[in-house]
């Protein structure tokens, strides 16, 4: 029990809610919903909560074993991080400036129901920049509190989903880009405090 105690460390109720608006952020719900609205023009159902499900599943399994892959490497967690807050910083960039720095091609081809796991769970919101952020944030946040926070980023997005239409009715264009804008801002503090935070912590 004091083992499992000791992995999971404790629950912290400012470690929840930081990491819960970095990952919202680098999972971007609102900044994929014209993606999803596009999908439902095409005629393909949206399965809220198989995607939610799916999308977990993956984040949760990397968040568990991630840190025994870079092990496997010889690669320390700070280093990770350091890398990582740089992947997010260019990423933080594109939200900010509306630029295009990777490539993206995974909704190309032909889509249909069943397969709206693939492009939306992997790699859209279970993506290369969601691993990165989640295990550079491993070492200034505590396995549990990450957990709890990725519950409720799966809340948010399974909301998100189910009200894609009215989000954009309500809100409108001008509001969602707002709020890409903002949270752009964020990742964009986040990614240098990785970046400059482990670097003091190597030096």
């Amino acid at each position: 029990m004091e083992a499992l105690r000791t992995f999971f460390g404790p629950i912290d109720i400012w470690q929840i809610l930081s990491s819960f608006i970095f990952l919202i952020a680098i999972i971007d719900p609102f900044g994929n919903i014209p993606i999803t609205i596009s999908m439902q023009q095409k005629g393909i159902k949206i399965h809220a909560g198989r995607v939610c499900i799916a999308s977990l599943t993956i984040l949760m399994a990397f968040l568990f074993l991630g840190e025994w892959i870079l092990k496997l490497f010889g690669v320390q967690i700070e280093y990770f991080a350091i890398a990582g807050g740089f992947i997010i910083f260019l990423m933080a960039l594109e939200m900010i400036l509306d630029i295009t720095i990777f490539q993206n091609d995974k909704l190309e081809g032909e889509l249909s129901s069943a397969s709206t796991i693939v492009p939306l769970a992997f790699p859209m919101y279970a993506g290369p920049g969601a691993f990165t952020a989640l295990l550079a944030i491993t070492a200034e946040y505590s396995i549990a509190s990450l957990c709890i926070s990725l519950l409720l980023c799966m809340l948010v997005l399974y909301l998100v989903l189910i009200g894609t239409n009215w989000l954009t009715k309500y809100l409108g264009v001008t509001s969602l880009y707002i709020i890409r804008k903002f949270f752009g801002i964020i990742v964009l503090a986040i990614a240098c405090k990785l970046m400059f935070g482990n670097l003091a912590a190597i030096f």
